[in-house]
């Protein structure tokens, strides 16, 4: 079996409020910086390290865990799970 780093990426789906991301822009704006900002959206990201046979088993494997566990809402969130071979 081989390693895998799995990030997995929880954020509002377009259309939902992100007051966090709203918060950051708000002070960028209010400071006067960083004009070139439009808009910014908070997420959270989860960092799996896992042994499975291969890329697709790490994936599906994490999928199943992140749903076992209800770690995100899937109204409201966009998933997004990207896998990384560990390097020896």
């Amino acid at each position: 079996m081989a390693s895998f780093i799995v990030h997995v990426t929880i954020e509002n789906k377009p259309g939902i409020n992100d007051p966090e991301g709203d918060t950051i822009l708000n002070d960028l704006v209010l400071k006067g910086t960083h004009k070139t900002v439009s808009k910014i959206k908070a997420a959270k990201m989860l960092k799996f390290t896992i042994k499975e046979k291969d890329k697709k088993s790490a994936k599906s494997k994490v999928q199943e865990i992140c749903d076992e566990l209800r770690i995100y809402n899937p109204m409201v969130s966009k998933v997004t799970i990207d896998v990384f071979a560990v390097e020896k």
